[in-house]
């Protein structure tokens, strides 16, 4: 199909309507549960991905925070270069976020992998260390949902093979996320 902005919408609006809403349901769901649990939800990404993964923790800390006044206890492995580049240079990229995980990571706390193949080795070595240290792994993914699918617990399946449509929705996902954790607690001059 032809790039023009009426097709974008077109694909975007169509994209979203064929999505699950049950696996949409589920997938805040892991993440209501987890935070009732006061367990961490730690987040991961590459490249464009990486940002969206960063993006979820900023608005869930802020606005849950701001919603409830109770505590959001959350991080982005994508966000601390220094450990990025350590875990890079060290030992190799495809450790970057097990490694981490290894030290921050307890039974019961959800790992969120944001990811549009689903096929980055560090995205599965992540998965793969996070149910090894007893955590819940929630895979917010596209295309067809690559090697990383079956491997998570749930879910956020994005069913397009177009990156930016990917992204777009992954990104409406921890918004969609941020209001129904918030619920009406939400100031509307926030």
């Amino acid at each position: 199909m032809d790039f023009t902005i009426e097709n974008y919408i077109s694909e975007h609006a169509k994209t979203f309507q064929a999505m699950d809403t049950q696996m949409i349901q589920r997938s805040i769901g892991m993440v209501f549960d987890t935070i009732a649990e006061d367990k961490k939800i730690i987040t991961c990404g590459n490249g464009g991905s990486s940002s969206t993964a960063s993006h979820y923790i900023t608005d869930w800390n802020k606005m849950y925070n701001l919603a409830s006044g109770e505590k959001f206890r959350g991080l982005c492995l994508a966000d601390n270069l220094g450990l990025i580049t350590a875990f890079g240079n060290d030992l190799s990229y495809d450790e970057v976020f097990s490694g981490q995980l290894n030290s921050v990571m307890d039974a019961g706390d959800l790992l969120v992998v944001v990811s549009g193949s689903g096929n980055s080795a560090n995205i599965l070595n992540a998965i793969n260390t996070a149910k090894n240290l007893g955590g819940k792994t929630l895979g917010v993914l596209g295309y067809d949902g690559g090697k990383a699918m079956p491997l998570c617990d749930e879910v956020f399946h994005v069913p397009s093979w177009d990156m930016q449509i990917c992204e777009d929705l992954h990104l409406s996902f921890g918004h969609i996320v941020m209001k129904a954790i918030c619920r009406s607690k939400i100031q509307t001059t926030l």
